[in-house]
């Protein structure tokens, strides 16, 4: 099994991906919900940065080290740099206060300085509030953005004829990775009759709310 469709089976037992009625914050009905931080366990964090190492490494991405911004991208930067030593790539990753110190190190960073090219680590992409302010830190450290890592896509229009990941695509000229995007999800549905009469209910979704690609 891809592991693209190994994530979506993962998130689905741990009931962190789950069908029915969900109202999004854009006041749309969603016949998925999508919550990473029901990832809320040694094992299940550790499985979780293991699937993001493995979207990292079949990018072919070059980076050299990798940013969490806070709060969310705290546990996750850290998993995810364990698993990519695992895999035998070893890189310095940091994470950000929301808070600056004024005594001790001081700062706002916490961790690896920020050099090089940067890849930010998050759960999702939503307004893209989280990406702007990661890479007005990394900027202001000399460094450079050079990507951003996400759990799941939703291919979603936000306000306009764009989705949240393809407006960070245009506004920084970044390249988002997805572990896995609405997409995958269709195509798990389709292969699994345990989940065949959700099919329907996202298609529509999709094709109502969706984007046409990934771009």
């Amino acid at each position: 099994m891809d592991f693209r469709q190994e994530f979506i089976d993962f998130a689905v037992r741990q009931d962190v991906l789950r069908f029915g009625e969900f109202r999004t914050k854009a006041g749309r009905l969603s016949p998925y919900f999508f919550n990473a931080g029901l990832f809320n366990d040694g094992a299940a964090l550790g499985r979780l940065a293991e699937f993001y190492a493995k979207a990292i490494s079949a990018s072919g991405i070059s980076f050299d080290c990798l940013f969490g911004p806070a709060y969310k991208g705290i546990p996750l930067v850290a998993a995810i740099a364990v698993a990519l030593a695992r895999a035998g790539h070893n890189l310095p990753f940091s994470f950000n206060r929301k808070e600056a110190k004024d005594h001790g190190e001081g700062g706002s960073i916490v961790g690896a300085p920020l050099a090089g090219r940067v890849l930010i680590v998050d759960d999702v992409i939503s307004a893209g509030t989280s990406v702007r302010e990661s890479v007005e830190l990394i900027r202001a450290a000399g460094a450079t953005p050079g990507g951003v890592v996400i759990a799941l896509d939703r291919m979603e229009r936000g306000t306009g004829e764009l989705s949240a990941v393809q407006e960070v695509k245009r506004d920084y000229g970044l390249p988002v990775l997805a572990v896995a995007s609405l997409d995958d999800l269709l195509a798990f549905l389709g292969q699994r009759p345990d989940f065949k009469q959700n099919e329907a209910a996202v298609a529509r979704y999709r094709q109502e709310y969706g984007v046409a690609r990934s771009a």
